[in-house]
């Protein structure tokens, strides 16, 4: 297929080089020309100087971008994609947004003739390179059918939500869920060090049990050496946990746990540390 790919950052990056060796035909935008031009010498790829460009006669455009404001600039800015979306493409955007932004992008799509799917991920910068994302999608079923080939290429797991921005609900629920988590292993080794106990043994026994988690078994020992380079920061956790926040308002929601979480990120980015990996958290929790 004929695909455009805007952002490669720690995740667009690695998505679109499973896309290019599958053999579609990839024309890249990145706001640093440098990393387009970089990835296109590796890839084969055609690089764009603008969002605009990249989308022009493109089949499929797909995006994953740091934030709302980001993604409207390359969508709906006066370089955007949308401006060059063709009648019958398909915008695939991996950013984690708003769900509000998400329906607005869906009309305007509509607008133009084209087909819109909020399909946020997770399984982190590993998973991107892996090729084992987990995607949840928003949209019209006719458009995420038409997905699949392309997701097939660099995710495990893609599953229709419902209408558009039940994608980004969706990935809500799985930053609260995380955050929670989070915080149970945090307090949980922690509480182990103050008790004196081998902590790797504790680790070791309890992750053959009900406290087995992606987290405890990916995490607990990096945490405990205290390695928090592993791609998701804690500043995008808080933005994360702020959709979620925001929604909960909309709709009426209580979030206690994920408040108090998303404080404890707050200090740490007080502290400077924003850019580490969101295991960090039991850096604060230590210091309650």
């Amino acid at each position: 297929m004929k695909l455009a790919f805007l952002c490669l950052g720690a995740m667009g990056r690695p998505i679109a080089g499973h896309l290019a060796r599958s053999g579609h035909a990839l024309t890249v935008y990145n706001r640093t020309r440098a990393k387009a031009e970089r990835f296109a010498a590796e890839h084969g790829a055609r690089v764009a100087a603008s969002p605009r460009e990249a989308a022009d006669s493109a089949e499929v455009v797909l995006a994953c971008t740091g934030n709302d404001a980001d993604l409207r600039e390359i969508t709906l800015g006066a370089q955007g994609a949308f401006a060059a979306l063709a009648r019958g493409a398909l915008f695939v955007d991996h950013t984690t947004a708003s769900p509000a932004l998400a329906r607005e992008l869906a009309a305007h799509a509509a607008e133009r003739g084209a087909s819109f799917l909020d399909a946020p991920v997770s399984g982190g910068e590993e998973g991107a390179q892996r090729g084992q994302l987990s995607i949840m999608v928003g949209g019209e079923p006719g458009a995420f059918e038409r997905s699949q080939p392309l997701f097939g290429c660099y995710a495990k797991n893609a599953v229709w939500i419902g209408p558009s921005g039940a994608g980004q609900l969706t990935k809500a629920v799985n930053q609260l869920c995380i955050a929670g988590v989070l915080a149970g292993l945090a307090e949980g080794l922690a509480f182990a060090e103050r008790a004196g106990l081998d902590v790797a043994r504790v680790v070791d026994v309890i992750s053959k049990g009900a406290a087995q988690s992606w987290q405890l078994d990916n995490r607990a020992r990096t945490m405990l050496a205290a390695k928090y380079d592993f791609g998701f920061a804690v500043d995008w956790m808080r933005k994360d946990l702020g959709i979620a926040f925001a929604e909960a308002e909309r709709i009426g929601a209580r979030i206690s746990i994920g408040r108090v979480v998303d404080e404890l990120y707050a200090r740490l980015q007080r502290a400077g540390g924003g850019r580490r990996d969101t295991s960090s958290l039991i850096e604060a929790v230590r210091e309650r």
